[in-house]
């Protein structure tokens, strides 16, 4: 369950269905991943994209390793404790995992619970009143059971464009009963083609493939100017997925960069 929450993050279930079965193969349970180079975790990360939730994952493992036992905890706090664990994760962990009667907030149970009980869009009312009645409406006896079919009626049904006449909360639903038909979500991926992320991308793929590397074997390898690569490897080495040389770092040809151990 943390392994697919960390990959969902920022990451469609489409693409993220492949890459967890294959890590999962790779890394059947904790033990096997915390004993695991971060190197051979990061290759198995495949193009996910955002590397540093590989790193963080790791990182994680060795922590519930040694202070857990191995045994990924049930408890919010302690969950939250772990590295790159925040609150939604935390919740969706302790309540899709082990049950705790805990409300998991998603963009789509966001949307689902603003449009049902308000008959607002979610960027209509306050993340505390959100989250208040997202805790009242929770079904005590099947939490993880009730968190799981909201999220799936938010992704499926209750969209951006709701498809109502496929929605059995539709004789309830203040939305629909004022007419609203939803709008596009206002939020806006950033470009991806000539982003930074894109050179980061290319960088960590080149790694994948062979490493170490020098900065002018995959500058040569990528077409991207050597400023690009350069910035791309001082935030990826900041982020722990790549280790630079001083020389790399400055963008120097001859600089060396590897994957971790």
């Amino acid at each position: 369950m943390l392994v697919s929450e960390v990959m969902l993050q920022q990451t469609q279930a489409s693409r993220v269905v492949p890459a967890f079965e294959a890590f999962m193969t790779r890394f059947p349970d904790v033990r096997a991943l915390a004993s695991a180079s971060r190197a051979d975790v990061l290759r198995s990360w495949r193009r996910l994209g955002y590397p540093r939730r590989a790193v963080a994952l790791h990182r994680a493992a060795d922590q519930i390793v040694e202070q857990h036992d191995g045994v990924v905890p049930c408890d919010r706090e302690a969950l939250r404790a772990l590295t790159g664990v925040g609150e939604y994760t935390s919740a969706a962990v302790a309540s899709l995992a082990y049950g705790a009667r805990i409300a998991v907030v998603d963009t789509n149970v966001r949307r689902v619970w603003a449009r049902v009980d308000r008959g607002v869009e979610p960027d209509e009312v306050s993340d505390r009143e959100l989250k208040l009645a997202a805790d009242a409406w929770l079904d005590p006896r099947r939490p993880e059971a009730w968190n799981q079919a909201l999220m799936d009626l938010g992704r499926e049904v209750c969209r951006p464009s709701p498809r109502c006449h496929d929605c059995p909360l539709r004789p309830w639903c203040a939305f629909a009963a004022a007419g609203r038909t939803g709008r596009p979500s206002a939020r806006r991926q950033p470009r991806f083609e000539g982003s930074l992320r894109q050179v980061r991308g290319a960088v960590t793929a080149e790694l994948r493939a062979r490493s170490p590397r020098t900065v002018g074997a995959i500058v040569r390898a990528t077409g991207l100017p050597t400023s690009r690569i350069a910035e791309a490897v001082r935030g990826l080495h900041g982020d722990g997925v790549v280790v630079a040389s001083p020389a790399a770092l400055e963008g120097r040809e001859r600089g060396l960069l590897s994957l971790p151990d």
